[in-house]
């Protein structure tokens, strides 16, 4: 079911084709400890554009994540989503615009049933209470969770609160959804089922995974990461036939 866009008082130009979703260009930062996390990090997704980003534990993938909504802030470069620049200005719009779903699905659930988990954001966006229950039923549906609205989310599986994690993002109508590890800890018949709504999903997407099955499967462009360097880019099926050059960026070779 495609998400649809709810009108705001200041319009960014998103879900366009005019401009790349997303912008990074020579994005560096280095942690307050003296760590250098990213170092000149560029690359641009396109409007629809389906990419996975990979790398060993430690690469600068999710602290890269984090810049790409605000969380984080570059010492140096540049971000911009849709064409806005990641600055205080822009980000109510751009948090709107960039769903983040975390590793860990017990980081963004924290009420005592599932509606109002999934209702949190549109609820503090002060949409109406109509539209708010429209947005959850939506979003409950897209993951396949549409009956489970009064269930307590702490009673849930592991892949079940998964899924719920992203239908909290999607009830905020992104225009970009941005995954951190979306397979780790999931059984096989839970892996696969995200899978199958990965590929489902008619949104721009962002998904970074150790899951080299999974990129395989989904992505045809992969980013390689390693040492908070973007040491390739480009199809996913010419970087996973070198399996020495894999080896050596600390990646498993999908079997």
């Amino acid at each position: 079911m495609p998400v649809t866009h709810r009108p705001f008082e200041l319009v960014p130009p998103c879900a366009t084709t005019d401009v790349p979703a997303l912008f990074v260009k020579d994005l560096s930062f280095t942690y307050p400890d003296g760590h250098v996390a990213l170092k000149n990090v560029s690359f641009c997704v396109e409007h629809g554009e389906k990419v996975v980003l990979v790398g060993p534990n430690g690469a600068g993938k999710s602290t890269l994540i984090l810049h790409l909504n605000g969380i984080l802030q570059g010492q140096k470069g540049e971000i911009k989503v849709y064409g806005m620049e990641v600055e205080k200005k822009y980000l109510p719009l751009i948090r709107a615009q960039v769903g983040l779903v975390f590793q860990n699905p017990d980081d963004q659930l924290f009420s005592p049933t599932v509606f109002e988990d999934v209702a949190f954001g549109p609820l503090h966006m002060g949409l109406p209470e109509d539209e708010i229950h429209e947005r959850v039923g939506r979003a409950l549906q897209i993951v396949g969770m549409g009956l489970y609205k009064e269930r307590l989310s702490h009673h849930l599986s592991f892949g079940e609160k998964k899924r719920i994690a992203i239908a909290t993002v999607l009830s905020m109508q992104p225009s970009i959804l941005v995954l951190d590890e979306p397979s780790a800890n999931l059984d096989p018949r839970a892996r696969r089922a995200l899978i199958n709504l990965l590929g489902e999903m008619n949104l721009t997407l962002l998904v970074s995974t150790h899951d080299m099955l999974m990129v395989r499967e989904c992505f045809t462009r992969m980013i390689v990461m390693d040492d908070g360097w973007i040491v390739a880019d480009g199809l996913s099926e010419e970087i996973l036939s070198d399996h020495r050059w894999l080896a050596q960026h600390g990646l498993e070779v999908p079997c």
